[in-house]
């Protein structure tokens, strides 16, 4: 049941490409012009997202070669997206104050239906739902006792 065909391993391979090459060909060439020639004044937030941005496509890349265990980076992209879009986006274009910079934004998250689709959701609520979380306390439950680590080495 938690096993994802070499098919879908391969979607999301295409999509962790896909997002990081938008990223780094949209972002990196700014951020490297800024970082060199210094001639634009960016806004704190600019920068901000400027740089969060392009980590973020560079960290997709692991995706490419590790494509289950960087499933939260998907998720994380997927919810953003939707919080923006309906925080912000529809209640513009509801009461008809939408401009060319946030329909251009729209148009971009409009590309993250993708995620949904490629997402092997069983896997995910198998692995990152379900399981157990890690411990929080030095301690480990052998059946019904609960015995410290360091009392017992």
């Amino acid at each position: 049941m938690n096993e994802v065909s070499l098919f879908r391993l391969y979607l999301l391979r295409a999509v962790y490409l896909f997002l990081a090459t938008g990223l780094i060909i949209f972002q990196f060439p700014a951020v490297i012009h800024q970082a060199i020639y210094q001639d634009q004044n960016w806004e704190f937030m600019q920068g901000v997202v400027a740089c969060m941005q392009v980590t973020f496509g560079l960290l997709l890349i692991l995706g490419i070669r590790y494509p289950l265990q960087m499933l939260p980076m998907l998720l994380w992209e997927m919810i953003w997206k939707s919080i923006w879009l309906l925080i912000v986006a529809l209640p513009l274009w509801l009461s008809g104050h939408m401009d060319d910079s946030t329909t251009a934004n729209v148009f971009a998250c409009s590309f993250g239906i993708v995620i949904p689709i490629a997402m092997p959701w069983s896997y995910f609520f198998a692995k990152y739902i379900r399981k157990p979380g890690d411990r929080w306390l030095n301690v480990k439950v052998r059946g019904t006792v609960v015995v410290n680590q360091e009392k017992a080495n």
